[in-house]
């Protein structure tokens, strides 16, 4: 369960108790070309996909703010919005847990290779179940 919620004057706001279905089972995995389809499968709804690519289009700026002007704080500040946006994406929207927390380092290929397909249109932002060839066993 999932409370989200702003801080208007001050004060927390709730706006939303969702709840989440926490206890898929995610698939082993032991190469990227095969955790790729099960990443696209798990990126079905547009506005996540949509989520995902703003998050990823503002952590490549802060990162390249942080090259420009070498203030280590956006160091810091770039995962912020590159999660913030991914998970809001998928509690909200996708109903699903991110893949992050089983594998990381396969997530952060399938976000970059994901914001490279999609602005090439290599993928669409609307939901392609013709292309995600993914069975869950």
């Amino acid at each position: 369960m999932f409370w989200f919620f702003v801080l208007k004057k001050g004060k927390i706001k709730f706006l939303k108790k969702i709840r989440v279905e926490m206890s898929h089972d995610v698939p082993e995995f032991t190469t990227f070309s095969a955790f790729y389809p099960f990443y696209l499968h798990e990126h079905r709804d547009k506005t996540n996909r949509t989520l995902h690519f703003i998050g990823t289009s503002l952590v490549i700026l802060t990162l390249v703010a942080l090259l420009l002007t070498g203030n280590l704080k956006l160091f810091f500040v770039a995962p912020l919005f590159g999660y913030g946006f991914a998970w809001v994406g998928h509690y909200v929207f996708e109903k699903n847990r991110p893949a992050t927390f089983k594998y990381p380092l396969f997530s952060l290929a399938g976000d970059f290779r994901m914001f490279y397909e999609l602005l090439t249109g290599q993928v669409r932002f609307e939901s392609q179940y013709d292309y995600v060839k993914f069975e869950r066993k």
